[in-house]
């Protein structure tokens, strides 16, 4: 038979068609009783898999009766506390069946620990359990800030994981190596290859020096790594880039760990594609922008995504809706059902041009790996500050090109005029979490607490610490924790106790922005003229508190800050209200500027303030940035809040004349007084 180059065909030479994807939607807020409800209505739309999305106190390992947690609880996420909660989302879903994808890092033995569970008691075979736990703490320290342990602990817990499921969960991913967060964080194509690559060569490592499994077992190991990429808008250098992963990846296999069946040494991944894009100002063309970078995973056939997930059209607002959610989930459908894209091999074999690019990304990723193995592997890279710099640096120059107009964003810095969006109409296409929600989720959890076997919680969280300190695995003196009804900040607590906490570098230092202009050279004249008047340089706190540990925004502000001539103090990630008010005190500064992305700015704005007066320090005037929306700000400006910026104040510069301004104020009118 002669094969037509164009048409696909299976191993008895029939034409075929290619299975589409798994169809996923990032979902996951108020409690676990609206959740589930959300995930029973996305699986009849035709969602083949569930994706979840935990709230900050979850990923942070608090429960949600810790002070820490009560403002963030249910806000970004589904708030877990114990096995109990795992009953009730998990309720009218059948476990064997579904493939669970859980956004979860630092506690991730823990919620995959209470998975197991959960089976046990249903009586579902666990070794028939398939999906994926996050699981990486890398990404965490460079760019998503929801860590606990130290590198060393935490990569102990990693390789923990995998042992444990190639026995027991052989179709479980213990971990996603995740670039998708690099990319949020500014990383370039290159970095995205070179972080994510390096990360795994770190992660296998130590599996491999640990001797806790044959070669046998740990090529198996190997061929369960998984990676959640990120696609951006440039989706022609993305798809490259995903070809460049798939050849990279062989090859690292293939020469590294002496992996010979090539079934382990695919490239298996999904996706999100980016959300750092997305934008405030005329949101409807985050539509397109959302389909275009999914082409950008999907085209390419060797490097096709696994299991695809789009944001909504309104994230730079809020936490999308069920109906945004349906939009998303809608163009996945037909992407993969009305158009022709599954029917033919790859479309780019053969083309030069795709050939050089994919050479290009390899060779640069190739060279930027072997630098981080020369610093001593990814562990050293990270606890350096060296790839935290470089993601820093790769952000200032991004958003000082948005700024200069190098990079176009329509609707932002281009095309800014526009008719009002319908889709904003009503209720303004924002998401509210009932404010009365959390008051269920804190009656649960003290149920639970109420009715458990306290003989059995002791013994339980006794018997992981003890296995903690002797090194031994993890894993099934965490199942029981779950199965004592142990609670996720207690699991947390007991390791902490053992582990340690960790705070990594911030990565600021040294780092300017690549703006000169007028209005910079008039803003540092200002500055100048201030320091003779006053005395000392402008002084600001850039303070992120709460469990938020989204960064890169306070990032850019404290170094756009130093790069305007402040003084600025920036400690990184979860502080709480008190501890930056009082390094403010102490440090006598001009101004406090908050950065908080997570929902939750009334509630810790209203603390923050109410811990200035404590301080009797209620002439430092407070400014906030984050997602905020507008509907928000005649509260909070009630609180005292002096300036509300959001994702659509995009200039530096200008962001900093309106910092000096008000600074300029405060000390006008204590002159006046």
């Amino acid at each position: 038979m002669d094969k037509k180059k164009h048409i696909l065909y299976d191993d008895n030479d029939n034409p075929i068609r290619d299975k589409p994807w798994i169809f996923r939607t990032y979902a996951g807020h108020t409690n676990v009783w609206e959740t589930n409800k959300l995930y029973r209505e996305g699986l009849k739309r035709g969602q083949t898999g569930l994706s979840i999305a935990f709230d900050l106190p979850t990923q942070c390992g608090y429960s949600s009766d810790h002070p820490i947690a009560k403002p963030e609880i249910g806000k970004v996420g589904v708030p877990i506390n114990s096995l109990d909660d795992f009953h009730i989302l998990f309720e009218e879903i059948p476990l064997e069946e579904m493939n669970t994808s859980m956004t979860i890092n630092a506690t991730s033995m823990w919620l995959l620990s209470l998975y197991i569970a959960l089976a046990k008691e249903r009586g579902v075979d666990i070794s028939k359990l398939q999906g994926t736990t996050q699981n990486d703490l890398v990404k965490e320290y460079l760019a998503r800030g929801t860590y606990i342990f130290p590198p060393e602990p935490s990569f102990r817990l990693i390789s923990e994981m995998y042992e444990y499921c190639i026995e027991h969960l052989p179709r479980w991913n213990p971990s996603n190596i995740c670039s998708y967060h690099l990319q949020e964080a500014g990383a370039t194509p290159v970095q995205e290859l070179a972080y994510a690559l390096s990360n795994a060569i770190g992660l296998l490592d130590t599996i491999r020096e640990r001797g806790r499994v044959s070669q046998n077992l740990f090529e198996q190991i190997v061929g369960r790594i998984s990676f959640f990429v990120n696609s951006g808008i440039r989706f022609i250098e993305e798809m490259c880039k995903m070809r460049a992963f798939v050849e990279l990846w062989d090859e690292i296999t293939r020469e590294r760990y002496n992996v010979q069946n090539p079934k382990y040494r695919i490239f298996r991944y999904g996706v999100q594609v980016n959300s750092l894009g997305l934008t405030e100002k005329q949101p409807e063309n985050n539509a397109w922008r959302i389909l275009i970078e999914a082409l950008g995973v999907t085209l390419s056939r060797k490097a096709r995504c696994r299991a695809l997930q789009l944001p909504a059209w309104n994230e730079a607002l809020s936490l999308p809706r069920p109906w945004d959610q349906q939009w998303s989930l809608r163009l996945q459908q037909i992407l993969a059902y009305e158009t022709d894209l599954l029917e033919y091999p790859d479309i780019f074999d053969g083309s030069y041009v795709i050939e050089s690019k994919v050479n290009e990304l390899k060779e640069q990723a190739k060279a930027e790996i072997q630098k981080i193995l020369n610093i001593g592997g990814i562990r050293a890279a990270v606890e350096s500050g060296y790839i935290k710099t470089q993601l820093v640096k790769s952000m200032s120059e991004r958003m000082s090109k948005i700024n200069t107009g190098e990079i176009i964003v329509v609707g932002v810095n281009k095309w800014t005029e526009g008719l009002p969006s319908p889709l904003q109409a009503g209720d303004g296409g924002i998401f509210k979490v009932d404010p009365d929600a959390a008051r269920k989720t804190l009656e649960a959890l003290e149920r639970t607490k109420k009715n458990r076997n306290e003989k059995r919680v002791k013994e339980a969280l006794e018997y992981l610490k003890e296995c903690a300190r002797k090194g031994d695995n993890l894993m099934d003196p965490s199942i029981e924790c779950a199965l004592a009804r142990i609670t996720t900040g207690e699991w947390a607590d007991a390791l902490r106790e053992v582990f340690g906490e960790y705070r990594p570098p911030t990565g600021i230092e040294g780092q300017r922005l690549y703006l000169e202009n007028e209005r910079l050279y008039k803003l540092w004249d200002r500055v100048e003229e201030f320091i003779k008047k006053i005395g000392h340089r402008p002084k600001v706190i850039v303070g992120k508190p709460g469990l938020d540990g989204h960064s890169n925004g306070a990032e850019i502000i404290a170094v756009s800050a130093r790069h305007s001539g402040f003084d600025v103090i920036y400690s990184g990630i979860r502080l709480t209200p008190d501890e930056i008010v009082q390094s403010a005190v102490e440090e006598n500064v001009d101004i406090i500027a908050l950065s908080i992305l997570s929902g939750s700015h009334y509630e810790l704005t209203e603390e923050v303030f109410r811990k200035l007066k404590e301080f009797s320090a209620e002439e430092i005037p407070v400014v906030i940035g984050g997602i905020i929306p507008q509907t928000d700000f005649e509260k909070l400006y009630a609180l005292g809040v002096k300036r509300i910026f959001t994702p659509s104040d995009y200039q530096l510069i200008e962001i900093m004349e309106k910092i000096m301004d008000i600074i300029e104020e405060r000390y006008i009118t204590v002159a006046k007084s």
